[in-house]
C-alpha cells in the first residue's frame, strides 16, 4: 500500500464553525486510506472537534494566536513548526488574514503545495477589519493555489484583479445533502421535544457576531410579533405584497437561535428590550444540527457579509424557505426557495416579506441541491484527486 498523503489544514480552532463544519464533512468522507487530515490551530483551548479528529486519526498542533505587537515571535513558531513539521503534501490555509505569513514559509520548509483558502466576503469592523485587508494585501501572490467559496469572498480576500484573470478557484461549501432532507416524522419529534409544536418557527444558524447581524434578525422577529407597520406597497419581482387585514389573528412565531459567541449576551438584552425574549430561544451550538432544520418554518439570515454560508445550504436542502441579506453571494441561491433583500430596508418590510410568503407546502430539495454541486461526496472525489496529484481539473 502506498504511503498515506497528509494534507495540513490551517484554522483559528476547531469550535464548530461555518470552515471547520465544512472541512469535518469532508474529512469524514474522505478515504483516509489515502488522504489524512491534520491541523494547525491558533489556540491552546481544546475545540469542539478534537475528539473526532483524533478518533479519524488527525493530529492536531498549536501555534500562538497572532497578535499585532507578537508579529515577530508569531513568524519564529511557525518556522519552527514548519521545520519540524514539514511532510504534508500540502498546507491549506483558512485563515487568510495571516496566510501570507505561514505560507511562504512552510512552501520554503519543503511543503510542495501551498493553498489559501477565501471563506469570508468580509471583515471585522474597525482596526481589525483594517489590519486584516493589509495582511492580506499579498495573499495572492503568495500561494500555489487560491481557492474561494465565492466570487465576492475571491474579490474580498484576493482582490478583484486575481478573479477577473481566473486565477482563484471556485469550490462550494458542500454538505451531506442527504442528511438535511425533509423528514416529517422528525420534524414533529423535534418540535415536540423542545415545546414548539403548534408554532410558527423561523431559524437561524450562526455565531454571534458582528457578520451575523442578529440586531437586525431580532428586530424582524419583533415585527413579526408585535403590531407591525407593514409597507403595503412593498413588491418584488412578482408584484405586490398583500398585507393581512388590521385584526386578522396573526401566526403564533417563535425564534430558534443556534450559535453561540461573543455576542450572545448582547443579543438576549435586545430580546428583553423589544419585548420577545418569551419567544426567542437561545438553543447554543448542537451537533448534530439537520434535525433542527426539520423543526423549523421559515430561514432567515440578514448577515452583513459572508462567503458563501453553508447554513443556506444546509436550509435549502432541508426544504426551508429562506430570506437572506442581498449582500450574500448569489452563488448560494440554488432553488427558487430563496429570495433576497436589502437590510438597509426597514426590519418592518422583511417581516412583511416573510408573512406574506409563509404558506407553502414544504418538501425536501435535497436531490436539487446535489444536482447544483453542493453535495460532499461529489467534492470528496475531486478533492482526493487534487490532493494526489496536485493538479486541479
Amino acid at each position: 500500500m502506498s504511503e498515506v498523503i497528509r494534507i495540513l489544514h490551517v484554522l483559528g480552532n476547531t469550535q464548530l464553525g461555518g470552515a471547520e463544519s465544512r472541512i469535518m464533512d469532508l474529512y469524514r468522507h474522505m478515504d483516509r486510506n489515502r488522504i489524512q487530515f491534520d491541523f494547525l490551530v491558533h489556540t491552546n483551548e481544546k475545540g469542539h472537534f478534537d475528539d473526532e479528529i483524533e478518533k479519524l486519526g488527525g493530529r492536531i498542533y498549536r501555534v500562538p494566536r497572532f497578535r499585532l505587537y507578537n508579529y515577530f515571535s508569531y513568524k519564529r513558531a511557525l518556522k519552527n513548526f514548519f521545520d519540524l513539521h514539514h511532510d504534508f503534501e500540502a498546507v491549506q490555509g483558512h485563515i487568510t488574514s495571516t496566510a501570507a505569513v505561514y505560507l511562504p514559509i512552510a512552501k520554503k520548509a519543503g511543503v510542495p503545495i501551498t493553498i489559501a483558502h477565501a471563506r469570508s466576503a468580509g471583515v471585522d469592523k474597525g482596526a481589525k477589519g483594517k489590519l486584516t485587508r493589509w495582511m492580506r494585501r499579498n495573499l495572492s501572490k503568495k500561494a500555489d493555489y487560491l481557492f474561494t467559496c465565492s466570487r465576492l469572498a475571491g474579490i474580498s480576500v484576493f482582490g478583484e484583479q486575481a478573479v477577473k484573470e481566473g486565477r482563484t478557484i471556485f469550490i462550494p461549501n458542500a454538505i451531506d445533502c442527504q442528511a438535511f432532507a425533509y423528514d416529517e416524522k422528525k420534524r414533529e419529534d423535534m418540535r415536540e421535544k423542545l415545546g414548539i409544536r403548534d408554532n410558527y418557527v423561523i431559524g437561524h444558524v450562526g455565531r454571534f457576531h458582528y457578520a451575523k447581524n442578529h440586531e437586525y434578525l431580532l428586530h424582524v422577529f419583533a415585527s413579526l410579533c408585535n403590531d407591525m407597520k407593514l409597507n403595503g406597497n412593498l413588491t418584488n419581482d412578482k408584484g405586490a405584497y398583500d398585507i393581512k387585514p388590521e385584526g386578522e389573528k396573526k401566526r403564533n412565531y417563535v425564534l430558534l437561535l443556534l450559535g453561540e459567541g461573543s455576542g450572545m449576551e448582547d443579543a438576549k438584552r435586545l430580546a428583553k428590550q423589544l419585548g420577545i425574549a418569551e419567544r426567542v430561544h437561545f438553543l447554543g451550538n448542537q451537533n448534530p444540527v439537520y434535525d433542527y432544520y426539520q423543526a423549523m418554518d421559515y430561514f432567515v439570515y440578514p448577515s452583513r457579509y459572508e462567503g458563501l454560508p453553508g447554513t443556506i445550504v444546509e436550509a435549502q436542502a432541508s426544504g426551508l424557505r429562506c430570506l437572506m441579506s442581498d449582500s450574500i453571494c448569489e452563488e448560494v441561491a440554488a432553488t427558487e426557495l430563496v429570495h433576497r433583500m436589502s437590510i438597509e430596508k426597514d426590519a418592518g418590510e422583511w417581516a412583511a416579506y416573510i408573512e406574506n410568503t409563509a404558506d407553502y407546502v414544504r418538501g425536501s430539495y435535497a436531490r436539487e441541491m446535489q444536482e447544483a454541486g453542493f453535495d460532499v461526496s461529489a467534492q470528496t472525489e475531486k478533492m482526493t484527486a487534487f490532493y494526489e496529484t496536485g493538479e486541479w481539473k
